[in-house]
């Protein structure tokens, strides 16, 4: 189980000198972390994110002009793209929890963000290099940087409200990337576009490095994964066992240390509590753990449970985010939403809104937003076919493109709601071993989201005719409706899911928040 690397003293006869050291160093690394270490993690999440906003949004639009790609095959070449650099944030954030750390990760896959977007910067620039197309890791760091973020402190106060500050500015990059780098690339050129991205990737690594001597880390002990799987193997293995309901049957105690949890484990799931079930032969006369395979602790028995209790509610996310213009309202809405809702919420029901109550928003609005583009949607379609524009998919239509900010902003106060609602959820209830990994589900469910976008595109122009090429012939309001049918009986699932879910962290640090304010 990761643990921060703080060095315990120990007083044996002939080491007190040695304690001292230890002492001495574990007094120093006890000043790392806090707000000190927070403009180089913001200032490296800034860069490397502007560098992807810059090239992802109109990669789209670069297929497109450079490669001659069509539009519809475009648009489901950049959900691949973007799905697969969403999708692989969990890799590297189970590499950070088992082997290397936040650190080291952040800095390795920042590199190969900078190699992959020089890669697409020679595309643009030389056209030997066409249409060989590059895609590079600059999500492999996004989650990485959150969990890296919250470890820096040590109370749910301090790390709430890191975790808007970074979807906050996370999004910020993302709206100047996607507007003053996609400006450049349009009106002056692509190369010098992307390498503007690359000079920026550059500097966020630089300034990540810089911040070191002020990290905390987190120092991995191996992958958390196999005493996981090793509660089921065990838990089978001991099936025939009868579960005891007395406190000295169980195991608990791990790594030396006495168990944060309950000496018994919890009701729900019972079979896996014979895992932690003392059997004969299975400890030492000092009760230490004598075979290994046959016996777990209670922590890890919980740890389990705990990601079986929460991933029913993961899995709801996967449909609300579904790729979805947001970017442009999403700054705004989060910073009316964290300084002035949540404040009156507070003084209302004297206490902060729970996760769930986030997340539960954030299907609400998402909904709404389907509906308000549907209504747009129809709207258009009419006036093409009064101005006899239904024909003609390359002629302006009379209609401002104002009319997308409604939409877009109902989605944006959604995603408000439920972003840091589900980051804050996943960081505070997924096992302490598995913390990069819990940043990264977000970003998992996004990866899925995109895969799942390209089926229901593919899906919709197999059986309908909804999503021809040229959308004007189309019914893409119908698709809109459509995906609000499909939230809501998502939204049903989910509501099932959050009644039956016990908050086994935030509860208590919720209470500390609050008292606080």
């Amino acid at each position: 189980m990761a643990a921060i690397e703080f060095q315990e003293s120990s007083y044996a006869k002939d080491g007190i000198h040695s304690s001292n050291e230890e002492a001495q160093m574990s007094d120093t690394l006890s000043k790392r972390g806090g707000w000190i270490t927070f403009p180089f993690i913001t200032g490296t999440l800034m860069g490397l994110t502007l560098a992807a906003g810059g090239w992802r949004t109109n990669l789209v639009v670069y297929l497109i002009e450079k490669f001659q790609v069509k539009s519809i095959v475009a648009t489901k070449i950049g959900n691949i793209v973007n799905g697969s650099t969403n999708l692989l944030p969990v890799l590297a954030a189970i590499i950070a929890d088992s082997l290397l750390g936040c650190f080291s990760v952040i800095w390795i896959s920042s590199s190969f963000s900078l190699l992959g977007i020089l890669l697409l910067a020679l595309t643009a620039t030389l056209k030997s290099l066409r249409p060989q197309t590059c895609e590079n890791g600059s999500s492999f760091t996004r989650f990485t940087i959150a969990a890296m973020g919250a470890n820096q402190f040590d109370n749910a106060k301090d790390q709430a409200s890191f975790f808007n500050w970074y979807v906050i500015i996370l999004y910020a990059s993302a709206v100047l990337g996607a507007t003053v780098i996609v400006y450049i690339q349009d009106s002056f050129s692509w190369a010098l576009g992307f390498s503007i991205c690359v000079v920026v990737t550059l500097i966020g690594l630089a300034i990540f490095l810089l911040g070191n001597r002020y990290y905390r880390h987190v120092k991995p002990e191996g992958s958390p994964f196999t005493s996981l799987a090793r509660v089921i193997v065990t838990a089978i293995r001991k099936r025939k066992i009868p579960i005891s309901s007395r406190s000295e049957d169980y195991y608990s105690e791990h790594a030396g240390k006495v168990e944060k949890v309950a000496s018994v484990p919890t009701k729900s799931f019972r079979f896996l509590n014979r895992a932690a079930l003392k059997a004969e032969g299975d400890t030492n006369s000092d009760s230490s753990i004598a075979k290994p395979r046959r016996l777990c602790s209670v922590q890890q028995v919980e740890d389990l449970k705990s990601l079986m209790r929460i991933f029913p509610i993961l899995s709801s996310g996967i449909f609300l985010s579904t790729p979805i213009g947001v970017q442009m309202s999403l700054t705004l809405s989060l910073t009316l939403i964290d300084r002035i809702l949540y404040p009156i919420w507070q003084k209302l029901s004297h206490r902060s809104p729970m996760p769930l109550q986030r997340i539960a928003l954030g299907h609400v609005f998402n909904a709404l937003g389907m509906v308000v583009a549907a209504l747009i949607e129809s709207k258009r379609l009419k006036i093409t076919q009064t101005h006899h524009l239904i024909d003609d998919s390359k002629s302006n239509i009379p209609m401002s493109v104002l009319w997308l900010v409604p939409q877009l902003a109902v989605v944006g106060i959604g995603e408000a709601f439920h972003y840091p609602g589900q980051v804050t959820l996943y960081y505070q209830e997924f096992p302490t071993s598995l913390r990069s990994t819990s940043t990264a589900m977000y970003s998992m469910i996004m990866g899925i989201a995109y895969y799942m976008s390209n089926a229901v595109i593919a899906l919709t122009q197999r059986t309908t005719g909804w999503l021809p090429d040229n959308i004007n012939n189309g019914r893409l309001d119908k698709v809109y409706w459509m995906l609000l049918v499909v939230g809501v009986i998502n939204f049903g699932y989910y509501l099932i899911c959050a009644k039956f879910y016990r908050y086994q962290n935030v509860a208590k640090e919720n209470e500390i928040y609050v008292a606080d304010k």
